[in-house]
């Protein structure tokens, strides 16, 4: 179902929740001056096949999926749809910019790109969007977010990154500019895993990176929450993406441009 919603004047949003890739991913898209909502509808839908397409494909939860057969051993790279090796080549990419930190071929059980698909999957819905008729979009899958444009001409869409021992509660605001990924254990257990060590521990509470590309800011923010301060220091160096972390201890700590928009900074927490 695609509800439509006119919060004020004479604006227009268009909401969209599908459960897919074993989470819930919402669509919003915005319009200050009203929309037909006829001529969002495919786009919509055009969006919600491509997730439900890359379930298909990447779900390590279905038996039969091609990653799981890969991962099994049952078939070959070259056996699996074209995407695949798409995605394992991004993976390398998301790899070497940050020394190995996010590494999809030290899991167990065989590689597995789950760290860096959802947001590879996202920017693929995103991109369906563009044919509507809006003046911005978001594709939010379970709190790691696509997006294009604005609520308008000059205004960005603002987002909050949560408290990670009080999940309810926002610590801070930041200004969307393109992607932005948070990764920790506060929701989902102990599921990061340290490529060098082997084990489930994590560096800090929280991690998030915001930049053009959903995909790679999932992969560095994977890597941020388990390597901490020294992979900080390596996104700092990747034009156009920005850090932030919340330590175990609740300190803050973020590179230069991080885009806060209410919280403040680190220097003022």
């Amino acid at each position: 179902m695609i509800d439509v919603q006119a919060p004020h004047d004479r604006s227009t949003t268009v909401h969209h929740q599908e459960a897919v890739m074993g989470t819930v991913v919402t669509i919003d898209l915005f319009c200050r001056d009203g929309l037909d909502v006829d001529l969002c509808a495919q786009p919509v839908l055009n969006a919600v096949r491509v997730l439900h397409e890359a379930d298909l494909v990447f779900s390590t939860w279905k038996s039969d999926s091609p990653i799981s057969r890969l991962r099994r051993g049952e078939i070959t790279i070259g056996d699996c749809p074209p995407v695949v090796a798409e995605v394992l080549d991004i993976c390398r990419t998301a790899m070497a910019n940050v020394n190995g930190w996010f590494n999809p071929w030290a899991l167990d059980g065989g590689v597995d790109p789950t760290g860096l698909v959802k947001g590879w999957a996202a920017e693929r819905a995103l991109d369906e969007l563009r044919a509507a008729p809006v003046d911005g979009a978001m594709v939010n899958a379970s709190g790691d977010i696509a997006s294009f444009g604005g609520l308008g001409d000059v205004t960005p869409f603002n987002v909050g990154i949560v408290q990670p021992n009080h999940p309810d509660l926002v610590a801070c605001v930041v200004e969307l500019r393109g992607a932005l990924a948070t990764s920790g254990t506060y929701e989902r257990g102990q599921h990061l895993r340290n490529p060098f060590l082997g084990t489930n521990e994590v560096s800090v509470a929280s991690a998030s990176v915001t930049g053009p590309d959903l995909a790679m800011a999932d992969a560095f923010a994977t890597a941020l929450a388990v390597g901490g301060p020294p992979v900080m220091a390596l996104i700092d160096q990747i034009p156009s993406y920005e850090a932030f972390t919340i330590g175990l201890d609740g300190a803050w700590s973020s590179t230069a441009k991080f885009p806060f928009i209410r919280g403040n900074s680190p220097s003022a927490s």
